[in-house]
């Protein structure tokens, strides 16, 4: 079976901080950046009040079908963390609509993609979470999802880990549509999903869903998270 992505893994001392210079680079860059949720960037994002990000454009990798006001929308922690906080706002924030339930959400954001980059998005920079499951934006493991190769974007009606609300989420081919696409992984939960997504032995399978990307990453790790993987 062929390998798992290239995975360059990177353990650093302050990994949110590494985050957010990249985030900050693209955003200099007039780029196209597309943005995750999540406690674990969200310290990424914090690092960047202040900063002036005109010119960019802002996407999103999934949403929970939830009102903005909710304390598990990601563009609500997003605009908190990051948005409301910068001297300089984006040219654009494409937020997907959660609160217009997961195929409805799905089909509009699947729109504004088409509407913006014609047959497959030229995202810049590509920031994304692992979850304890090795799950990535709302693609879960062994979920039909996985499997969707046509469109950009699917309503996810059963999510796969917690909060367990429906989602809306880039599919694969979306996902791997950026030169730089860089995981922020930490904690200790976090080194069996490395290991099993990223480590020498990961092959791609459904049930590991971060291993089916067919594009090089980056990892950016601490050393709870690098558990005994060669390289981290």
């Amino acid at each position: 079976m062929s390998p798992g992505p290239e995975a360059d893994l990177q353990v650093v001392d302050d990994p949110a901080g590494a985050l957010a210079e990249r985030i900050l680079a693209a955003a200099r860059a007039g780029g196209h950046i597309v943005l995750t949720g999540g406690s674990t960037p969200k310290a990424a994002y914090e690092r960047l009040a202040g900063e002036d990000f005109g010119g960019s454009t802002l996407w999103f990798s999934d949403e929970r079908c939830v009102e903005i006001g909710d304390e598990r929308s990601n563009y609500g922690m997003i605009r908190a963390a990051l948005l409301d906080r910068l001297s300089g706002d984006p040219r654009a924030v494409h937020r997907m609509r959660g609160e217009e339930g997961p195929e409805a959400g799905a089909e509009a954001y699947e729109a504004e993609l088409r509407e913006a980059f014609g047959d497959r998005p030229a995202f810049d920079l590509m920031v994304l979470g692992l979850g304890p499951d090795a799950h990535l934006a709302s693609l879960f493991p062994g979920h039909a999802e996985l499997r969707e190769r046509e469109r950009f974007v699917v309503g996810v009606p059963e999510a796969g880990h917690e909060p367990f609300v429906p989602r809306i989420s880039l599919t694969l081919p979306a996902l791997e549509a950026a030169p730089e696409i860089v995981f922020l992984v930490t904690g200790a939960g976090k080194a069996e999903a490395v290991r099993r997504a990223f480590g020498p032995d990961a092959a791609p399978s459904l049930d590991v869903p971060a291993s089916l990307l067919a594009h090089p990453v980056t990892v950016l790790l601490d050393r709870a998270a690098a558990g005994e993987v060669p390289g981290g």
